[in-house]
């Protein structure tokens, strides 16, 4: 059953432009490794320079083979690079009732 998703990104400093070129390629690299639902993404950024994405893995096993898949593995160490993780409720936007951000 797929797995809808929402992560949050925070760009590090100088990063901005690096972050956004890996989140549009992120779907299409892990599509590649048949790991992610055909739902189209949606990638947001806010005011503050952090992109949301929204997209849909496979299955809850997709998801684990994602942890040992050595192209996923190498495209995570890229956003390390670039970003850190945050909570979705870190962005000012994701706490108001109608969260909007522009497009990617």
């Amino acid at each position: 059953m797929e797995k809808i998703v929402i992560v949050a990104y925070r760009p590090l400093k100088g990063k901005s432009d690096d972050l956004e070129k890996l989140v549009v390629a992120h779907w299409s690299r892990l599509n590649s490794e048949g790991l992610v639902s055909q739902r189209i993404p949606v990638m947001g950024k806010a005011k503050d320079g952090s992109i949301i994405e929204i997209f849909g893995w496979k299955s809850e096993d997709a998801i684990e083979l994602a942890h040992t898949n050595p192209v996923v593995q190498q495209l995570w160490k890229e956003f390390a690079e670039v970003c850190e993780y945050i909570p979705i409720g870190d962005i000012e936007e994701a706490r108001k009732l109608f969260s909007e951000f522009t497009p990617l």
